[in-house]
């Protein structure tokens, strides 16, 4: 009896012993302040004062972007009892997105294979506050020598007119020097059609900003085509700048210090006063093309014979929004015979807008010998210099097939109807006497070979059946396999028109580019047309889809941008449909 009570007592000992060492791990958040304004950063803090603690898992920081983090740091503390303690710390600088009252929720780490969670916290974000006109303050000092500006071509365009925004950087590089440069937040264009130009270096140059000499360089390049009349916003471009500001102590050698201040620079909203194109004057076939262009039919031959093919081009060139561009069609008699047209782009995009040609090239086919007439096509634009409206009208094209069939009543069933004509042959004799012979008797089916066949043939397939199912059931509880074989089939399936365009470079570049958006307007939901290619990455790394992955994605996607202006192979288009299949595939399976 006193063995048992020992016993007890013992567990119980080691039972609380276990539970006092437990409740000694404190995993904790600590924030700098619990109420900043929309353009302040936060310092968020998550510790835990053991060692030995592993997966750190951050909490889901909703309504802000993370500016900086995690970094990780340790320290070992000695106390005058001689016990030394032990912090880890996880470390976020985050800003708020939105005005409101926030929790963020807990993080989680393990420790001695136990999940422990941290407290969650209550943030309160109010308007963005002025920076205090101090002129101690770094901070301060950095944000008046230090700015982010739009420069827009044209703030009162019509629709459809292209216009250019150019982001500059000004610093004034006797007050202070730009250490490090992020884009936390791109510019959104909605309302507009755009495509930017890449900046491939920064580029300083000599400037002025109010009054005062600064330097500056281009940070980003966009063209931008207005949609409809009205008034339209052009969100601000943020960027996170860490900045170098003098001190007044000096080092050994005599040279100023240096204290390095972070912030965030912003280009501020630009209203666009968009105008409707005038209604007066406005030609019936006017379909949308803005700009200065240029309007002609070619033919590749205008004698031919008969069943040999001609191809006959319609062509637009010159300066405006080029890829917004419906060419008229061309009629044909009926006795051409007339191909899909094939359409084709040369453009280069500009600050002054797009610039270029597209085309469609028809292939026709005389069926008969003859003079064949394709008649005049007209063109209408809208030139926003001269503030008018210009149609271009081209001359009818004639074929001549020189040799061929000549159309008759019979050929010509297009145009006329056959004359239907008795014949006294299609009454025949009716018979009025016939002579049977005897059926020979048949074998009973019932006692045959085939009536056997057919009634052991189930019991054979039972097995069979079996056999099937055990490799259906496998297939099915194949979870990562079947994810696997559904990423790669809808891959295909967005992919098979740019598959069929292998080989024709314009064409199969904008298939593909045309793929890529269509699945993440089908898988995302969102217009992937009125957003940067940047917000699409950000927008995949939010759901949880990993960095390669979106690097692989974006980078395809910019590829179809420049490979249509620089020459490509087929090896070249056929590994390019490849990263394309893969990146749709592992983005499937991701999400």
């Amino acid at each position: 009896m006193i063995k048992m009570k020992n016993k007890f007592l013992y567990i119980l000992i080691l039972f609380l012993t276990s539970q006092i060492t437990f409740a000694q791990v404190t995993f904790k958040t600590a924030v700098s302040k619990t109420q900043l304004g929309l353009n302040e950063h936060l310092r968020i803090e998550f510790s835990i004062n053991k060692q030995g603690a592993d997966d750190f898992t951050p909490p889901n920081f909703n309504s802000f972007k993370v500016l900086a983090g995690p970094s990780q740091s340790s320290r070992f503390f000695s106390s005058t009892n001689g016990r030394n303690s032990y912090k880890l710390t996880y470390t976020y600088i985050i800003q708020p997105t939105k005005k409101g009252v926030f929790t963020i929720p807990s993080a989680s780490i393990t420790y001695n294979g136990e999940v422990i969670k941290t407290n969650t916290i209550r943030i309160k974000v109010v308007d963005a506050i002025d920076v205090p006109k101090d002129p101690n303050d770094p901070r301060y000092l950095a944000s008046q020598n230090i700015h982010l500006v739009a420069e827009i071509s044209n703030t009162n365009p019509y629709v459809g007119e292209s216009i250019s925004v150019v982001y500059k950087l000004y610093v004034n590089t006797n007050e202070v020097n730009v250490r490090n440069t992020r884009e936390v937040e791109s510019p959104s264009f909605n309302g507009f059609w755009n495509q930017s130009i890449k900046v491939k270096n920064w580029v300083a140059k000599n400037g002025t900003y109010g009054g005062k000499p600064h330097r500056y360089a281009v940070v980003k390049k966009t063209i931008l085509i207005p949609h409809k009349a009205g008034k339209l916003t052009i969100d601000p471009m943020e960027m996170e700048i860490t900045a170098g500001v003098p001190m007044e102590r000096r080092d050994f050698f005599g040279n100023r210090l240096m204290n390095n201040v972070s912030f965030t620079a912003t280009s501020g909203k630009k209203i666009i006063n968009i105008k409707e194109l005038p209604y007066q004057n406005k030609p019936a076939d006017f379909s949308g093309a803005v700009g200065d262009y240029r309007f002609n039919i070619t033919t590749s031959k205008t004698e031919l014979n008969a069943n040999e093919s001609a191809q006959i081009k319609v062509k637009v060139s010159g300066k405006g929004n080029l890829k917004l561009i419906k060419l008229p069609e061309i009629e044909t008699p009926k006795e051409l015979e007339i191909y899909e047209p094939e359409h084709k782009e040369n453009i280069r995009t500009t600050l002054a807008g797009l610039q270029g040609e597209i085309y469609n090239q028809y292939t026709v086919v005389p069926q008969f010998r003859g003079k064949f007439k394709i008649p005049e096509v007209s063109f209408s634009y809208f030139n926003p210099k001269d503030k008018k409206y210009h149609t271009i009208k081209t001359e009818p094209i004639f074929l001549n097939a020189l040799s061929g069939k000549i159309p008759n009543e019979e050929d010509a069933v297009f145009t006329n109807k056959k004359t239907v004509v008795s014949n006294e042959n299609d009454i025949r004799y009716i018979q009025s006497k016939t002579t049977f012979s005897p059926i020979e008797k048949q074998e009973d089916f019932y006692s045959s070979k085939l009536y056997y066949i057919l009634l052991i043939l189930p019991l054979l397939s039972i097995p069979l059946g079996i056999f099937i199912g055990k490799k259906k059931k496998k297939r099915d509880d194949d979870i990562i396999g079947n994810k696997r074989r559904k990423a790669n089939k809808l891959a295909r399936k967005y992919l098979s028109e740019a598959k069929k365009q292998l080989g024709k470079k314009e064409a199969f570049y904008i298939a593909l580019e045309k793929a890529l958006h269509n699945y993440l307007k089908a898988k995302l939901h969102i217009e992937t047309s009125e957003i940067s290619k940047e917000r699409i990455s950000e927008i995949l790394l939010s759901k949880n889809v990993d960095n390669q992955t979106v690097t692989e994605f974006s980078t395809v996607l910019n590829n179809c941008d420049f490979a249509r202006y620089t020459p490509s192979t087929n090896v070249e288009m056929k590994k390019e449909y490849e990263k394309a299949k893969e990146a749709i595939a592992e983005i499937d399976k991701q999400l």
